[in-house]
């Protein structure tokens, strides 16, 4: 690749014309915008006046926020016209004076290739022998003569960071073999199905031995698919693979709104490693970020040398607490041209959802500000309307174009109805992350078991609001970051205690109502925090208590998928009823959790205590056989095997409002599932005579 030189002076950059700027002119509106000579090539100039590159039809959709496909004309396409073979390039730049495209072809110079412009603020224009795999970027001239080399915002693929230019890439054309799970996928209802997500850092998962920092999107989706099997999860979400500058942003600080990250490989590497995991049976969620976007100077920031993408007030525009900048979600183009990042990952990389990063930071005006640091609303309040409306019209037209995918809001408040339907005033996501019981789980589970009595409510509190919303119960990344230290790490007690500790709390999430999420490493029980610089502690495997732990999710991954019971209610009310919940004195807690079928239900019981309970009695819906299916202090998962002979019959005696009870021995801090089934025969002693 030839030397980039430096952006050109004043004084070395002579235009064709001098461009008066009109006095009228409103860099907000667009209005009276100026006008700029189209001064290409002869042959570039041939060809562009031959063929235009936008319609009326999809210039007027961008002015007025109706498109969610801009990504089909906006951005680098390869093309061949009247026989040549270049690339078709238009980007939005309303207040710029002129915009070029800068290449290896014109030796990174300002003023060799210049862009059209065009009443809605895009330049366009079609450049010869340039193509598949050639960087590029724009080189826009500001109104007060500043020029500024940027990156594309709806490029298909980047340069490997450092670098930051943009890469010519035709996306199109993968054979792609996933029809008969794309089909399938249309026809579910997720609600009424299990959902259980493993959230991967694709960075961190593993690494190569060979000298390489990472492994390709192909790599991983062999050894990943393979992994996820055996745990037993329906879906893998990946934390951001958009490109992002900073390896720690751990992909939150996002420059490539259309352009997978080239750490792992190329866009085809990509669609390869969807394709694989879907033909295995697996969904694939990908983590999408329309809250913010870093300050980079190649970025979306002041990209015309105005604030085109961000409010130019810093108390709409700017993020304290991240240092970025905040999209302007009432211009419609920015709109535009989030709608169209949404619907490009589920089109063209056949992803089965979108779980929305921040969306509390998106709603509200004061997140994270003191008084006198945000703007209120027209009507006084501290609700972002343009925002909530900009994610309303995103779920509408997602759900319309893509049956059967999934929203999931990351929303970290008690705002009302972000998984209710836009119709009933919701904001049409298909869940929500439950950061409620994550914190109030954690925070009991902190505690040093004497003490759990006292906080009995921490827990039993969340089945007040349990139903009002379609809730994942999060166990995140966010959990084992910045000083937290990891699940095992925050466990109490001895080194008995933390693993007994961190088997209950698996149990308790997985049959608690609400979809389910671990970030990678939890079900390895490390004892180290996550760092994005280093693959998982892999040889934790082989260690008897760390396996123990490792089996006991694939466990519950299988019983939660294969029991009705455990996901088939998670979001409605007649899916659970607490059996005992105030015995704050043991700290046991023990509930039923029902399937549609009237008749189908487990019961589960929990004791967060280090002290076995035996003849502890449970009343119970019916009168049979209730078999054990899972005993989280059993050997095979290292506890102490306490439990009760593989399961009990009941007996006529009323308790906890039941006419028929079960007396079990409660393993210490440990877990029961039981279930009624037929019971089983008794073995009949052989006659010896």
């Amino acid at each position: 690749m030839a030397q980039r030189p430096t952006v050109p002076s004043d004084t070395e950059y002579r235009p064709l014309k001098q461009i008066k700027m009109s006095q009228s002119f409103h860099p907000e509106t667009n209005q009276n915008r100026p006008k700029v000579p189209w001064r290409p090539q002869s042959l570039h100039n041939k060809i562009q006046t031959r063929r235009p590159l936008f319609t009326s039809a999809e210039l007027h959709a961008l002015k007025t926020g109706m498109h969610c496909t801009m990504y089909q004309s906006m951005g680098a396409h390869p093309d061949e016209v009247n026989g040549i073979k270049g690339t078709r390039f238009a980007v939005w730049a309303p207040n710029a004076q002129e915009v070029c495209v800068i290449c290896d072809r014109n030796h990174w110079k300002h003023g060799e290739n210049y862009l059209h412009s065009s009443d809605a603020g895009v330049w366009s224009g079609f450049l010869p022998e340039v193509g598949q795999g050639d960087a590029y970027k724009f080189s826009l001239r500001g109104q007060n003569g500043e020029f500024f080399e940027k990156s594309d915002p709806y490029a298909f693929y980047s340069e490997l960071r450092p670098k930051t230019a943009s890469i010519v890439y035709d996306i199109e054309n993968f054979p792609w073999q996933d029809q008969q799970w794309l089909r399938k996928r249309q026809e579910t209802n997720w609600h009424n199905e299990p959902v259980s997500i493993y959230e991967v850092h694709l960075g961190s998962w593993k690494r190569p031995k060979d000298g390489r920092q990472f492994f390709s999107y192909r790599e991983l989706a062999k050894e990943l698919v393979d992994y996820v099997h055996q745990m037993g999860y329906t879906h893998i979400q990946l934390m951001p693979v958009t490109e992002h500058p900073f390896d720690g942003s751990w992909g939150y600080q996002t420059t490539g709104y259309f352009a997978p990250t080239s750490r792992f490989g190329t866009p085809h590497d990509l669609m390869y490693f969807v394709d694989y995991c879907h033909q295995a049976g697996v969904g694939v969620l990908f983590d999408w970020v329309p809250g913010h976007f870093p300050t980079d100077g190649h970025s979306l920031g002041r990209f015309d040398g105005t604030c085109l993408y961000e409010h130019a007030d810093p108390r709409k525009g700017f993020h304290p607490d991240w240092g970025t900048y905040i999209f302007n979600y009432g211009r419609n183009e920015v709109r535009d041209f989030l709608l169209s990042s949404a619907h490009f990952w589920i089109d063209k990389y056949h992803f089965d959802g979108l779980r929305v990063d921040a969306v509390a930071s998106m709603l509200y005006l004061d997140y994270s500000r003191e008084e006198g640091e945000w703007v209120p609303n027209p009507s006084g309040g501290r609700e972002n309307l343009e925002a909530i409306q900009f994610l309303k019209d995103a779920n509408i037209s997602l759900h319309g174009a893509y049956p059967g995918i999934l929203t999931i809001a990351e929303e970290s408040t008690s705002w009302g109805g972000v998984s209710h339907p836009v119709y009933n005033g919701g904001l049409g996501f298909s869940m929500k992350w439950d950061m409620g019981w994550m914190n109030d789980t954690l925070r009991y589970m902190h505690f040093d078991p004497i003490y759990r009595s006292h906080h009995q409510g921490e827990l039993s509190f969340r089945m007040i609001y349990a139903f009002t919303e379609n809730f994942v119960l999060p166990l995140s990344h966010d959990e084992v970051v910045h000083g937290k230290r990891s699940l095992l790490s925050q466990m109490p007690g001895d080194l008995w205690q933390q693993f007994a500790n961190l088997r209950l709390l698996y149990g308790y999430q997985y049959t608690m109502p609400g979809k389910k999420l671990l970030f990678m490493g939890g079900e390895l029980a490390q004892w180290t925090e996550w760092n994005h610089d280093n693959e998982l502690d892999w040889k934790l495997i082989g260690h008897e208590k760390h396996d123990g732990i490792r089996r006991l999710i694939g466990d519950l991954n299988y019983l939660y998928r294969t029991e009705k019971s455990l996901y088939e209610t998670d979001f409605s009310q007649e899916g659970f009823s607490w059996l005992q919940c105030d015995d704050s004195k043991n700290s046991v807690f023990a509930f039923q959790r029902n399937s549609t079928e009237v008749e189908e239900h487990v019961i589960v019981i929990a004791n967060f205590t280090p002290v076995p309970r035996e003849g502890y009695r449970i009343g119970v819906p019916k009168a049979g056989y209730y078999h054990e299916i899972i005993n989280s202090d059993a050997k095979i998962y290292g506890g102490s095997n306490m439990g009760n002979a593989g399961g009990v019959y009941s007996e006529k005696i009323s308790s906890h409002g039941k006419n028929d009870s079960i007396t079990l021995n409660l393993p210490p801090l440990a877990l029961l599932i039981m279930k009624p089934v037929a019971a089983p025969q008794k073995k009949i002693k052989p006659d010896t005579k």
